[in-house]
């Protein structure tokens, strides 16, 4: 393969991480109010666990008014709006936030009542954008003591302008999406094809590109589906802890050396915590592993389709406590069974995989976590020209240790959402330094999108790198296998110990 090709590969797979992360920085923040609306849904439908007609929004009153309750109105309204307020804000700040809001109303609106995450997930950022290109075209030009009436009138204007356009000419286009793709999702259920679509999205996971999956078709599909029949398959494509469990248990068995003494600690936080990312290095270091995770994968989408279960609303993290929390009432048998069949199917494919080599790996005396650092590197398509580190191969002193260029005082962890794996990664470093008696450096985590240059350095795992390094620059850039037990923390502490003395 060519380095063109190479290269093309990688631009291609930060351009979708990158689109991803958007999506992800725009749904994250709102996961509470999903929460919110999965325990309502869980609790006053019809159907739910203490059905309550006002709340749940049906029966009628005393005076034969039909309820409307709270489940339909928060996912039609509140959840879209919320989600392209954030967009808005990204792009453009509070001012790209109303705009886009009031440009998602239109298409709410046109819709008829559809849930339009679809919708505020275009429009939100989109109204932004329009109301920043126009502000840049009066830029310096407004009289002093006019600018709050310019401001005002001219995001007024664009807001009702942008409302009949979504309302005339983009919400009718995004019902009919809407509509064919779950028409699609319906017609792959009943022709029994569902547990294929594992194929993509087991190894999107590992490669962090289910956020554009995951945010921008299942999610907005799982809502529209969970409102018609108050639960969705959907919601269980991307989320099922399974797979990860069965695949971190076979190498707590099966692997050597780091990985697998750092497997049974991986599976509490996989399984438990959720953070899923802490077994897509295992993945790594041999890819042929993604058909165990595959097969895991269609083993609990299969089963959930045979069962007809379902969660009422999508479980972020994907955590097994969360997973049940949102199982529909009548979904607790096919949930469970599709989590503990598809742990069983990735961790027998992966242990026949893991014994095969096993000989193989033990007579070459090296780590498995090194064959996960080449392929990256592969992936990459280059050579890292800036400080790879903990466990790296760029950036080093002349005794092979991670070297920092400048004075360090702000670390920051970086993930796509900024929370889970890089919130346990940053504790993790922040309690060593703590320990090492170190003042006046900082420990925080964020999302890879909300980075800037403030950060002196920032740490990720590798297949996140590459965008850090677009969104701070300057910044001393660190990759990481596995946040929660990088070797080179410690050689970290101690440079950072002597640039403090």
């Amino acid at each position: 393969m060519t380095t063109t090709s190479v290269g093309e590969k990688r631009n291609a797979r930060v351009h979708v991480q990158r689109f991803g992360t958007f999506l992800s920085g725009m749904v994250m923040p709102n996961i509470p109010a999903f929460i919110a609306w999965g325990i309502i849904t869980a609790l006053f439908i019809e159907t739910g666990w203490l059905p309550v007609p006002a709340l749940g929004g049906f029966g009628e009153d005393a005076d034969g008014n039909a309820y409307v309750g709270i489940v339909g109105p928060m996912i039609t309204y509140l959840l879209p709006l919320l989600i392209a307020y954030t967009g808005g804000r990204m792009v453009y700040d509070v001012r790209g936030g109303v705009v886009g809001s009031i440009m998602t109303f239109g298409v709410i609106i046109g819709a008829a009542g559809s849930p339009m995450l679809l919708g505020a997930l275009i429009c939100g950022p989109l109204g932004a954008w329009v109301i920043k290109q126009l502000d840049k075209l009066w830029d310096g030009k407004i009289r002093a003591g006019f600018e709050m009436l310019v401001n005002n009138f001219s995001a007024g204007i664009a807001g009702f302008l942008l409302a009949m356009a979504g309302f005339f000419g983009l919400a009718p286009l995004l019902k009919l999406i809407s509509t064919g793709l779950g028409l699609g999702v319906e017609w792959l259920l009943n022709a029994g094809l569902l547990p294929l679509a594992s194929i993509f999205i087991e190894p999107a996971k590992v490669l962090f590109l289910n956020n554009a999956i995951n945010h921008g078709v299942l999610t907005p599909l799982g809502l529209q589906q969970a409102e018609e029949t108050g639960k969705s398959i959907l919601f269980l494509l991307e989320a099922n802890p399974g797979p990860g469990l069965g695949l971190l248990v076979a190498f707590s068995i099966f692997g050597i050396g780091a990985a697998r003494a750092t497997a049974p600690g991986a599976i509490i936080i996989q399984f438990l915590g959720g953070i899923h990312e802490i077994y897509f290095p295992y993945a790594l270091m041999k890819p042929i592993l993604l058909l165990a995770l595959i097969a895991g994968g269609a083993t609990g989408v299969a089963t959930n389709a045979i069962a007809g279960s379902g969660l009422v609303a999508p479980a972020s993290p994907g955590s097994i406590f969360a997973i049940l929390a949102f199982t529909a009432p009548d979904s607790y048998v096919g949930v469970i069974l599709s989590v503990i069949l598809s742990a069983a199917v990735t961790f027998l494919i992966s242990a026949v995989i893991l014994r095969a080599s096993r000989k193989r790996d033990l007579a070459a005396e090296e780590d498995t976590f090194n064959a996960a650092i080449a392929q990256t590197q592969a992936n990459k398509g280059k050579e890292s020209s800036v400080l790879a580190g903990l466990g790296g191969t760029t950036g080093t002193t002349a005794e092979g240790g991670t070297a920092l260029a400048s004075k360090v005082q702000n670390i920051v962890f970086a993930c796509d959402a900024g929370m889970g794996s890089s919130a346990m990664g940053a504790t993790v470093l922040r309690n060593k330094i703590k320990k090492a008696g170190i003042e006046g450096v900082t420990v925080t985590n964020k999302a890879i999108a909300n980075l800037d240059d403030s950060a002196d350095l920032v740490i990720t795992q590798r297949e996140l790198t590459a965008r850090a390094e677009q969104k701070a620059p300057t910044a001393q850039h660190v990759s990481v296998d596995n946040f929660m037990n990088s070797p080179r923390y410690d050689e970290v502490v101690a440079l950072v110990a002597d640039q403090n003395k």
